[in-house]
């Protein structure tokens, strides 16, 4: 009887391979940013909407629906000239006048709020024409996206 030799066979030991790799995170959600939406100016003592401000308002609007969860605030201001209750109730006649065009164009009014500050942030300190015309405007912020 012949003696059986055990036969070895040397096979590699494989190990698995690793695991893929994480997928990349997602790319940051762009926001929306004050600076991006457009400063509305308005004639002395009036708050109705000249056509070059329901120009900008549009470019707004346009924005503010690329970005549907945007929450804003809508500024109103006044130039030094008038008392300080007079130019409230101006600033806030100048933020309801941007806040409605809005409205109508398809903002939800959830999305929007207004408050005046009257004369007590201008841009511009000086006593002149040129400035109070810069102070006289409805600024937009970004309260939440």
């Amino acid at each position: 009887m012949e003696e059986e030799v055990p036969v070895v066979v040397d096979t590699p030991v494989t190990e698995p391979p690793p695991p893929p790799p994480p997928p990349p995170p997602p790319p940051p959600k762009p926001e929306l940013k004050a600076s991006q939406l457009q400063t509305v100016y308005f004639d002395f003592d009036k708050f109705d909407l000249k056509s070059d401000a329901k120009m900008k308002l549009d470019a707004n609007y346009a924005l503010l629906t690329e970005f549907p969860d945007a929450i804003i605030k809508i500024e109103g201001h006044c130039d030094e000239r008038g008392t300080v209750e007079y130019n409230l109730s101006l600033g806030e006649k100048r933020a309801k006048a941007v806040m409605d065009y809005l409205k109508k164009r398809g903002i939800k009014e959830s999305r929007i709020s207004i408050i005046s500050y009257g004369k007590e942030k201008p841009v511009d300190n000086a006593h002149t024409e040129a400035a109070w015309s810069k102070n006289r405007r409805a600024e937009f912020r970004i309260i939440s996206q």
